[in-house]
């Protein structure tokens, strides 16, 4: 099909091509400071328009005029320096010169993710601001971000999840150069970078896509009402957006990797799944470019279809986020069982949740039906596994962190669980020094309407959880409140806990055991009622065995061979041991070489 949007040809030229579903005219309004000239377009092709512009080029503000209905922004706009409902600009992706010209990528099984907000990581809530801090997080060990979605959503601050544009980097973070410098800078320090993107909704405010034609059907459902085009008439405009949107970021911004947001709100029947098609398209243009590119699925419905491979059925993910694994965790150390918590809270869950899913076809009182599949024959690289993200944390009525619900010790457990597991870590921004400051929902809408929709349902949502005094995500302080403490303002314990994290990734990226997620050679034994959680992994001649202490009591490390190799009491960590331990104390975490 023919390619969309605004692009500078190999002559200098700009070429406008716009789908608009049963219009008889459309015009391009070409904005030169306070003066906008309308140009008529030609029908290219059935609902296809088009228009080439000589003597135009980089920075051209323009928006398409759909019969007499309005001027609207370009659906394939790259940039929209005047916010969700402006102008769009013309952008020149050849201007920015790359210097990444050795990198390959990263093994989706080496990695070590740290997932972002671009506009609370830093004072200055830029993409610079996260290029200022990249010695912070090489000296930390992290080998990939993830980007909080960063297209253009309205207002000064959101979530990204929001947005009305596939295509066009949001103002508020920088420019499209902004972004690819900050990529640039990763891949020069040996840092992926993964990007959230969002297919299965468009944000409420600047969304001009049905205007255009048939981008949403009542054919499905989903809470954001009526749903992507992906099966209905007209749907293979949408599948090509999203198609080349996918190719967009990771051919043009050098991005290494997708997390595809809420994939089981995607609704399609078609003979070939569009995640299938997104797969695809990944593998493809890795090999056309000689580099590794994935794509993470996040879902709630421990479906190992996504990840299982395009022979076997599935549709070819790499990898999926585990929330059971958060939840079987967050529940045993903060005793809290609300809402989806209500299924899990059992300590000898983590023998199963090592090498599976908890939900493998069981039924959920939550859910009031059974829940998940197997994914035992799934290796762990497939899998992404957290005790904080933006979800498990923002989506809490208070923003509450894990640093403010349980013990300095017990933050030192359960990271050590994630890292001695046989799956790919996340840590959420501000965990690796126990940020205490919350991370709440925030929007910035400016349709009236919206405001106080968005403020009333947010009280509402929580009433099943029992939570009072649910923060405005309209008042600004919501997101004042949610940026990160600067690293000169820390306390000694962030100090602490910062050293441990450091070195616990240290370890896992250089012990031969660790560095295989093998959840094969993988036994775990929990003691429920000490709470104390022993996880064996070994690899050869290798073997390491990790004692968790999930509980108050203090036990004896009595019968258990080997070297200690690590230890969350040592001092350097905000303990009281310099040695090694006789006794495992409320919290502690050692780790058994032998």
């Amino acid at each position: 099909m023919l390619e969309m949007g605004a692009r500078i040809t190999d002559s200098g030229e700009v070429t406008f091509r716009v789908f608009a579903y049963n219009r008889k005219r459309v015009g391009l309004v070409i904005k030169r400071g306070n003066r906008e000239e309308v140009i008529p377009m030609r029908r290219e092709d059935e609902h296809i328009f088009s228009r080439v512009l000589e003597g135009a080029g980089p920075g051209l503000l323009y928006k398409f005029r759909l019969d007499d209905d309005g001027d609207f922004p370009d659906p394939y706009s790259h940039f929209q320096p005047e916010g969700v409902h402006g102008f769009s600009q013309v952008v020149d992706h050849r201007a920015y010169r790359w210097q990444d010209y050795h990198w390959t990528g990263k093994n989706p099984e080496d990695l070590i993710i740290l997932e972002i907000h671009v506009g609370t990581f830093s004072p200055e809530g830029t993409f610079k601001g996260i290029v200022d801090r990249l010695d912070y997080l090489e000296e930390l060990g992290v080998n990939a971000i993830e980007l909080m979605p960063v297209v253009q959503t309205p207002g000064r601050w959101n979530w990204g999840y929001d947005g009305a544009n596939l295509f066009s980097v949001n103002r508020n973070y920088g420019t499209p150069e902004d972004l690819k410098h900050l990529v640039d800078s990763c891949h020069r320090k040996q840092i992926a970078v993964i990007l959230d993107v969002v297919y299965n909704h468009f944000g409420p405010e600047g969304n001009y896509l049905p205007v255009y034609g048939p981008y949403l059907t009542d054919k499905h459902r989903t809470p954001w009402g009526p749903a992507v085009n992906y099966d209905d008439r007209y749907s293979e405009y949408t599948r090509k957006m999203v198609l080349d949107n996918v190719r967009y970021w990771l051919d043009l911004y050098h991005i290494d990797g997708l997390r595809l947001d809420a994939v089981h709100a995607i609704k399609d029947h078609s003979p070939i799944h569009i995640l299938q098609e997104i797969a695809l398209t990944t593998r493809n243009l890795a090999l056309e470019r000689n580099r590794r590119k994935f794509v993470i699925a996040e879902s709630d419905e421990n479906n190992s279809r996504l990840i299982n491979p395009l022979d076997r059925g599935g549709y070819g993910m790499d990898a999926q986020w585990m929330d059971d694994f958060h939840h079987c965790i967050h529940t045993i150390l903060t005793g809290e069982h609300q809402g989806y918590y209500m299924d899990y809270g059992r300590p000898e869950d983590l023998e199963k949740v090592f090498k599976n899913y908890l939900y493998t076809g069981q039924y959920s009182r939550y859910w009031g039906r059974n829940r998940g599949t197997d994914g035992s024959r799934n290796p762990g690289k497939q899998f992404i596994v957290a005790v904080q993200n933006h979800d498990q944390v923002g989506n809490r009525a208070h923003g509450d962190r894990l640093a403010t619900l349980v013990d300095f010790t017990f933050l030192k457990a359960a990271a050590g669980l994630v890292f001695f597991s046989a799956y790919v870590p996340l840590i959420f921004m501000g965990e690796e020094y126990g940020e205490k400051n919350p991370f709440l929902f925030f929007t910035d809408y400016q349709d009236p309407e919206l405001r106080k929709g968005v403020s009333r349902g947010r009280k509402e949502e929580f009433r099943k959880f029992g939570w009072k005094d649910v923060p405005d995500p309209q008042d600004p302080d919501s997101f004042y409140r949610s940026r990160l403490t600067p690293p000169e303002l820390w306390k000694e314990e962030n100090r602490q806990l910062f050293r441990f994290y450091r070195d616990l990734i240290r370890l896992r990226l250089s012990h031969p055991v660790l560095k295989k997620l093998d959840k094969h050679h993988l036994e775990v034994r929990v003691n429920p009622t000490s709470l104390l959680v022993e996880v064996t992994r070994w690899k050869g001649r290798w073997k390491l065995t990790g004692l968790f202490n999930l509980g108050d009591q203090v036990i004896p490390l009595d019968g258990y061979p080997g070297k200690q190799i690590f230890n969350s009491e040592w001092r350097i960590y905000g303990g009281d041991q310099e040695g090694d331990s006789r006794f495992l104390k409320k919290g502690q975490v050692v780790i058994l070489e032998s």
